[in-house]
């Protein structure tokens, strides 16, 4: 019978399996999930051979580009490296990422499902569309959901009538189907794999969300405590990213900055660029979660000046976050813990929101096969725009423009501004396209706002007063009242922003970290799909027709 080593030497050899490269990570994570705890000393000396090794040259045993020869030719090294290698066992990646580190055997001849619940539902009711010119009808078939509006497919309409439909803002369609995110804007209702985001704020952090909307389900201590080791230990980013930032003015917006650095990943990590091959899309998931924090931050302290402070892995996800944020090589920060818990609620929020513009605006751009990076680069320069995730900036702006005006004393006169209807000024943070009801995230937003104002004394502060004063008007002025006109999350996400201490300009970025996960489970789902194919709108032409081109000397 084998020898096992002992808990302590576990935990050391653990220790000593980490390493740098996001790749290694998972081979060692699939070497222990295998041995389920009970690891030899055999094993342990040959897992200890192999941690010697420079990462590159690991990585080039663990995929097969070269085989152990010399002092590596070895039983135990060899043992280990088939653990970790082996055809016949591998990591659950196709639809849930490698992120439950839990071995399973893998029979070819049963494949799986690219992603849950592709086979639509046909509804008993058919559409018939009629022509009042004589054409003939033709019958489309209706699909259902598990909840939601039915959908009327037409993918034959232009084959079978040579017409194509017309619908701006694609207000009345469904691009694709999902299994991630549900929206029920009539009853005020948020879910993330069928989980109310009430639920979800208040039993769980921001990574056990990531999880979810990744792999489907709410992981277990285990896959929690997996999942997050693999986040924590890759916050890091290269060093030369420094000076890739050097090449931005100083003066330049936070988004900037950050559609450039999250392209530009894909030129560190060309490994995993590969959008169709799901290992690659599970390493890039990781690393964009992971990364996303440092480069936020990174992108603040070279706006004011300051070092760059690395990341921390004793802290959460959130803590690390403000530390980057906060700290200075000759001052500590000690996050504050309301402080902390206001941030990763603002993240799990923020994480998804169905087929939004952003949202649709990665799902387009992967379709086309680029590389994850480069998707989500794009779903930062949409999320950019003020009618999108530029709100709660834009709510901020609206404040600090009243109290330019006069503050509390002047709000009547800034609410009759609002109610004419030939004047230009807008109420900013109030009403949301979707939800007809009040946003349930807003509910949230607004109980984490005043526990931070509490917190930090700032009840007092003009601006605070001032959106205090603005949120009574809109929820007892029956103009707002009966125009459903109530402040949506943006209005309070941005006051909780302000009162921590991230200047206005920063919003945006944060909303785009905390989005991220949202942006890869959607991607991944959408590449899953097998019905998935580039993306290309159609248009009602209204231009010149067919024409020639006459002389220069002619031409009026």
């Amino acid at each position: 019978m084998p020898e096992l080593i002992d808990e302590r030497a576990l935990s050391k050899l653990r220790w000593r399996c980490r390493r740098g490269l996001l790749e290694n990570d998972l081979f060692v994570e699939r070497f222990f999930a295998r041995s389920e705890g009970r690891v030899t000393e055999q094993q342990a000396s040959g897992m200890v051979a192999l941690m010697d090794l420079a990462d590159n040259d690991l990585l080039d045993l663990l995929l097969r580009r070269r085989e152990p020869e010399g002092e590596l030719l070895r039983d135990d090294v060899i043992e280990v490296l088939g653990m970790m290698r082996s055809p016949q066992f591998s990591v659950e990646q196709e639809d849930q990422g490698p992120f439950r580190a839990r071995v399973v055997e893998t029979n070819p001849a049963t494949p799986r499902p690219a992603i849950q619940g592709t086979t639509m539902t046909p509804s008993d009711v058919k559409a018939t569309l009629s022509f009042s010119d004589g054409s003939p009808s033709m019958d489309l078939p209706i699909y259902k959901g598990t909840i939601g509006p039915d959908v009327i497919d037409i993918r034959k309409l232009y084959a079978q009538t040579g017409k194509f439909t017309y619908d701006p803002g694609f207000l009345s369609t469904a691009a694709c189907q999902s299994t991630i995110t549900y929206i029920d804007g009539d009853k005020g209702e948020l879910l993330y794999r069928g989980y109310p985001i009430e639920q979800l704020a208040t039993n769980c952090d921001y990574l056990e969300t990531c999880y979810l909307l990744l792999n489907g389900e709410l992981p277990n201590p285990s896959q929690k405590s997996t999942f997050t080791k693999l986040v924590t230990n890759h916050t890091m980013v290269n060093e030369q990213m420094q000076f890739f930032l050097r090449g931005f003015r100083r003066d330049a917006h936070p988004m900037a900055i950050m559609t450039g650095l999250v392209g530009a990943l894909s030129a560190f990590y060309h490994d995993s660029t590969d959008i169709h091959n799901a290992e690659h899309r599970s390493i890039s998931a990781i690393r964009l979660i992971a990364k996303m924090p440092t480069l936020v931050a990174m992108a603040y302290k070279y706006t004011v000046g300051q070092p760059y402070i690395y990341p921390k892995n004793d802290l959460s996800y959130a803590g690390n976050f403000m530390r980057m944020m906060f700290a200075t090589p000759c001052e500590e920060y000690v996050p504050n813990d309301v402080l902390v818990r206001a941030m990763d609620r603002i993240f799990i929020l923020h994480a998804d929101h169905e087929q939004n513009a952003s949202t649709s605006t990665v799902r387009l751009c992967g379709s086309s096969g680029t590389n994850p990076f480069a998707a989500i680069a794009a779903g930062v320069a949409c999320l950019w725009g003020p009618a999108h995730g530029g709100a709660n900036e834009a709510a901020l702006n609206m404040l600090e423009d009243v109290q330019k005006m006069g503050g509390v004393e002047k709000i009547g006169e800034f609410i009759k501004q609002v109610k004419d209807k030939n004047s230009n000024v807008k109420l900013m943070g109030f009403g949301h396209r979707v939800y007809k009801n009040y946003d349930p995230r807003a509910k949230l937003m607004r109980e984490t706002c005043h526990e931070v104002l509490d917190a930090l004394g700032l009840h007092n502060d003009p601006i605070f007063k001032l959106a205090m004063a603005l949120e009574k008007i809109a929820l007892e002025d029956d103009y707002f009242v009966s125009r459903k006109l109530y402040p949506n999350v943006d209005f309070y996400s941005g006051i909780v922003q302000r009162a921590i201490g991230i200047p206005v300009s920063l919003f945006t970025a944060i909303f785009a970290l905390a989005r991220t996960v949202g942006w890869i489970a959607q991607l991944n789902e959408m590449i899953g799909d097998p019905e998935y194919k580039i993306g290309r709108p159609r248009q009602l032409f209204h231009g010149s027709t067919r024409r020639d081109v006459t002389s220069l000397s002619q031409r009026g």
